[in-house]
């Protein structure tokens, strides 16, 4: 019956029994009727319950009774069909949000100032590329191929897709001058952003460390981290960590958590490098708005322990600016000298996170025991101990194996910070630096961005893509940050997160009253929070 209904697949009832050739053995059937041995027969086969039916005897004496039927559905694909006809769907919805927000940003339009739009009916807009690529990259899409795809879903809203040709194109021309210009259109759009969060209740997102908040203070975190590569491409090479791909170093606003700068190596580039963290750096105070750069605080691992990093961190204080930093310490033989002649009474608790006691842990001042030269003046050394674990056993010194701690040094330039009582205290400039780990989370959050894996042979082509996994990311932060900052479930949601909750909802596209709907489910957990999003997009003021 219902194969004659248009869009509808004929439903084929199984029949009553299903037969298959098995092997038998011959004593299970009477004498007359047993088969010689090894020969094959056609027998009813019992259906296991789970598939159609089950057999009941219904007398001992009466083996060959008819067999009931009993159903294995629990009723939810009763009458169920599926078909692929629907029309007016949105897959991906949480792409409106996303494109709405580059637009009341300024994003959009600023980029169409550095790229070229050209001419002719089938030109394609190149900002307009770069904003969906950014978009899709955001939604999940981990190459060319998949931000096609899932831009597909969107024709009826955002128009014709960009082919992955045409994406590849775009991508080959940033370059030259063009990501230099695509960086200060992200610094300008990022000064209108970080406006418009000192507006917000609550104000712009100050880091707190063991209770205290650092009020004015921006926090910049420098890592680097392997994209690892499974075929060969333009700058990979194996890797200190023996593997093989490509050494990209990074720095992140610890109070949004956008990443300011990102500079795409080769896999066998140095991670104590000091002109690659000089570079990096520069480009990311460029990020930050003239009013937020009066008061800076560089965090960076044992990486960052080289004489060139600390001058040029020296160096950039100045008369309306103020650059402090901590970095980790690499321990030499001095250094174990002068921890040595540390007395007992000198180790303090230290302190976690939320500014409760460490039992167990402990710090030092180890400032003017230390007997290294050549470092630059004002240096602080702060030497913390732990009880070793087992995976740390094999790396212990034979210093550590003698007193039965391991040992961690971290240099910094604090000697107060403004604003900030009891800034000065040993215990709190070590929890400061140990919450530079929060990097770590940073560079999880960016890979999820598009960053698993570059997607070309081309170098030009994959620092291009890196450049649109950034943008990803900074409309990812923004969002969360103008429209989500009161939702407590999505605040601080990674991308997978976001990805489940709002991105990748689906939609039905309707026309009524003159006007487009987006209609959502209304028993999605998370509808009010994107509609709410929504509204709040719509409430930014134009960009000037």
């Amino acid at each position: 019956m219902h194969g004659d209904l248009p869009g509808i697949l004929p439903i084929h009832r199984p029949q009553q029994r299903l037969h298959i050739r098995t092997r038998v053995p011959a004593q299970v059937l009477p004498a007359e009727q047993a088969p010689e041995r090894g020969e094959e027969i056609i027998e009813p086969l019992r259906p296991p319950l789970h598939i159609t039916q089950r057999l009941h005897r219904q007398d001992n004496d009466s083996p060959h009774q008819p067999a009931r039927k009993h159903s294995c559905s629990t009723g939810w694909d009763r009458r169920l069909c599926v078909v692929a006809d629907g029309r007016g769907l949105v897959g991906h919805v949480g792409a409106v949000l996303l494109r709405r927000l580059a637009g009341r940003t300024g994003l959009t339009v600023a980029l169409a100032g550095v790229l070229p739009a050209g001419t002719g009916s089938g030109w394609r807009d190149r900002a307009a590329v770069v904003v969906q690529l950014a978009v899709a990259i955001a939604l999940g899409a981990v190459n060319i191929s998949d931000a096609e795809q899932v831009q597909a879903h969107h024709q009826g809203l955002f128009g014709p897709v960009a082919s992955d040709s045409t994406t590849r194109r775009t991508l080959a021309a940033m370059d030259g001058e063009v990501p230099a210009k695509i960086a200060a259109v992200r610094a300008r759009v990022r000064r209108h952003v970080w406006g418009l969060l000192a507006l917000r209740p609550g104000g712009f997102p100050w880091v707190t460390v063991a209770g205290k908040r650092l009020h004015r203070w921006i926090v910049i975190d420098m890592d680097a981290t392997i994209i690892t590569a499974a075929s060969k491409k333009d700058g990979a090479s194996a890797t200190w960590k023996k593997t093989y791909g490509v050494h990209p170093l990074a720095a992140w606003c610890a109070n949004t958590g956008e990443c300011l700068a990102m500079w795409l190596r080769t896999g066998s580039a140095g991670s104590n490098t000091v002109a690659d963290h000089l570079r990096v750096l520069g480009a990311a105070l460029t990020q930050i708005p003239g009013a937020s750069a009066a008061e800076i605080l560089v965090r960076v691992d044992g990486a960052g322990a080289t004489h060139g990093l600390h001058e040029h961190l020296r160096d950039l204080n100045t008369m309306r600016r103020t650059v402090r930093f901590t970095a980790g310490w690499k321990i030499t033989d001095e250094d174990e000298q002068a921890i040595a002649k540390l007395p007992e009474t000198a180790w303090e608790t230290s302190i976690r996170q939320d500014g409760s006691l460490q039992e167990g842990y402990f710090v030092a001042e180890l400032t003017g025991l230390n007997t290294r030269e050549g470092w630059i003046k004002g240096v602080r050394l702060i030497v913390r101990r732990v009880r070793p674990s087992r995976r740390h056993a094999r790396d212990l010194t034979t210093f550590e194996k003698k007193t039965g701690w391991k040992y961690s040094i971290t240099a910094t330039n604090i000697a107060k910070m403004t604003r900030i009582p009891g800034s000065h205290q040993i215990q709190w400039l070590d929890a400061l630096h140990r919450h530079h780990a929060i990097v770590e989370d940073h560079v999880r959050t960016n890979k999820a961005m598009g960053l698993h894996n570059l997607p070309s042979k081309s170098w030009q082509i994959n620092e291009a893509w890196m450049l649109t996994c950034n943008l990803a990311a900074d409309l990812d932060a923004w969002l969360r940050l103008l429209t989500l900052h009161d939702t407590d479930e999505l605040a601080h949601a990674e991308p997978d997160t976001m990805r489940f909750r709002l991105y990748h909802l689906p939609a039905r596209l309707a026309n009524h009253a003159r006007r487009r709907w987006l209609r959502i489910e209304t028993t999605w957990p998370w509808a009010g929070a994107f509609t709410t999003s929504w509204r709040r997009l719509d409430a930014l003021p134009a960009v000037t």
